[in-house]
């Protein structure tokens, strides 16, 4: 279990936290996430409790990977709060994402059921933003 990959979950956890309630759906998501990673389910209960500063991805592919794991945390429980729409807005500008990027993933999330937009769109929005 890396520092980084404890920084992926205690990202997630915050993200997921933006409403001020950790929804069973968003919390079982970053089970399912910290598995893959191998974190236990006993770290990611003590990263709600106490979670990590936040911490800069070094890499571009890091930061839009991290971006996309917390869209996805703030889907999974297909209600999205204004509190976090904003949360990701502010998590997109730490990571350095682009905000015409942001807002253009913003938009379109409705376009699509449970509001997941596909992986190759998203790589679409970042290579017309990044290249």
């Amino acid at each position: 279990m890396t520092t980084e990959n404890l920084q992926i979950i205690s990202d997630m956890i915050a993200m997921a936290k933006a409403d001020s309630h950790l929804h069973e759906r968003e919390y079982h998501f970053i089970l399912e996430v910290a598995k893959r990673l191998e974190i236990s389910k006993e770290a990611v209960d003590e990263l709600i409790k106490n979670p990590l500063q936040e911490m800069v991805f070094s890499t571009e592919l890091q930061r839009i990977t991290q971006f996309h794991r917390l869209l996805l945390v703030m889907n999974v429980d297909e209600q999205t709060h204004f509190v976090e729409i904003d949360a990701l807005r502010n998590y997109g500008l730490k990571l350095g994402i682009r905000p015409e990027a942001v807002e253009q993933i913003l938009g379109e999330m409705g376009n699509y059921d449970g509001k997941l937009i596909p992986s190759e769109r998203l790589v679409e929005i970042f290579k017309r933003f990044y290249n």
